[in-house]
């Protein structure tokens, strides 16, 4: 089992940045894809970013790319977004995921929702106008 716990998540104003962590245990962290997710009100979760096991590979959704910046360190079991010039429409519940491949390529990584098993309870992302 991992546990997925995220941090950092407030209210801030348009053009504003943040940085979400996702801290997670229960594997070892190398064994995991990562992924960040979001929710907003009256929608259906959406791919924001994700991140290969070994950290040279990652994907963007088109909305968030240019201002948005996935990272992970290996040595805090932790893993990041830093976004920034956020934008009203940014507003959502943020998740974090993970799926254990350790027998996959390092530098795999997926914007398949259905493809991470396990899920961070989220935080909410407010960006006022």
């Amino acid at each position: 089992q991992v546990q997925l716990v995220e941090s950092g998540g407030g209210l801030v104003q348009a053009g504003a940045s943040l940085r979400l962590s996702c801290a997670a245990s229960g594997r070892t962290f190398g064994s995991l894809l990562m992924g960040w997710f979001r929710q907003a009100p009256g929608k259906e979760r959406a791919f924001v970013s994700a991140i290969s096991r070994s950290g040279r590979s990652t994907g963007y959704a088109e909305s968030v790319k240019g201002r948005f910046t996935i990272s992970r360190d290996t040595d805090k079991n932790t893993l990041y977004l830093e976004m920034n010039s956020l934008k009203p429409e940014d507003t959502a519940v943020y998740y974090c995921a993970a799926d254990y491949k350790p027998y996959w390529s390092s530098n795999y990584y997926t914007e398949e929702a259905r493809e991470y098993d396990y899920w961070g309870q989220g935080t909410q992302v407010t960006v006022s106008s």
